[in-house]
């Protein structure tokens, strides 16, 4: 699989939210994926440079302070069920008109926070989701706002639309995609996980981590849409398999990194230290 170094290390790391991977662990890792060392320290740096990274005094990395709402986002794809209530048929809705388009960064992160919380567009500058997230329209405004979209931006809550408007919303999203994609990513979880203790080591690392990684920006995308729109239980059925693939994935990882550490460690030792070590066996 075609993987970009600044996606790798990014993936990893969102991996360890309450701790940090050593340098040695994802040039490991880079070497899988056919990245060199030099390309992924030379990422590293750009990364760090731009904030999305920090060091700290062991050598190792982690996912920036600033990240930190984006990663909690992610990392919460296994809580996807705990995110929704049930739908009494209202909307929530962001206006963003009063965000000047020649505000380029400020339109890329709020497109971006629309996007994690599952809204489409309705008219030229209004948005529109179901109201059927938990904690309602505070609590979606402060995800909202958290992930990036520009506090000019408006977030209400819509208690009715007219019976035009309303068929028009519940046509924003495209549902016969959405099932279609479940079931293939079912499928496909299924499949892989029957087959990972049969690959070659190295395989199995990149299935796994190819597959899960598309499989959770799935669901991590996923709008979240409330039962009369998207039955639940194939979202759910998704979420479940997913969870069982990642601790099959995380196996095959452990395992490798932890290798990868050793071997790193062992190759920095003195060469004075070495040799007596294998002089005493």
């Amino acid at each position: 699989m075609s993987l970009s170094p600044k996606s790798l290390i990014l993936d990893l790391l969102s991996t360890v939210p309450q701790g940090s991977m050593p340098v040695s662990a994802l040039v490991a890792a880079a070497r899988l994926f056919a990245i060199s060392e030099n390309n992924l320290r030379v990422t590293l740096v750009r990364l760090r440079a731009a904030r999305m990274i920090e060091p700290d005094d062991r050598g190792r990395y982690r996912l920036a302070h600033g990240s930190a709402p984006v990663g909690k986002h992610v990392i919460a794809w296994r809580d996807l069920e705990q995110r929704v209530q049930a739908w009494d048929g209202k909307w929530i809705g962001v206006h963003t008109a009063a965000v000047q388009r020649s505000q380029r960064r400020a339109h890329r992160l709020g497109d971006r926070a629309l996007r994690f919380l599952g809204f489409e567009r309705f008219d030229a500058g209004l948005h529109l989701r179901p109201d059927n997230l938990t904690g309602g329209v505070e609590v979606v405004r402060r995800q909202l706002y958290d992930l990036g979209l520009d506090a000019k931006a408006l977030v209400f809550g819509i208690h009715e639309l007219d019976t035009t408007g309303e068929r028009r919303a519940r046509r924003l999203w495209n549902v016969t995609a959405l099932r279609d994609g479940y079931r293939a990513s079912l499928a496909a979880l299924t499949k892989s996980e029957r087959r990972l203790n049969e690959l070659p080591a190295h395989a199995a690392l990149v299935e796994s981590f190819g597959l899960g990684r598309r499989v959770i920006r799935q669901i991590v995308l996923d709008p979240l849409l409330p039962e009369p729109l998207v039955p639940a239980g194939d979202r759910a059925a998704l979420v479940q398999a997913m969870c069982r693939y990642d601790r099959a994935g995380r196996v095959c990882w452990s395992a490798f990194l932890k290798q990868a550490i050793a071997t790193t460690a062992r190759e920095r030792r003195p060469s004075s230290i070495r040799t007596k070590q294998g002089e005493a066996a």
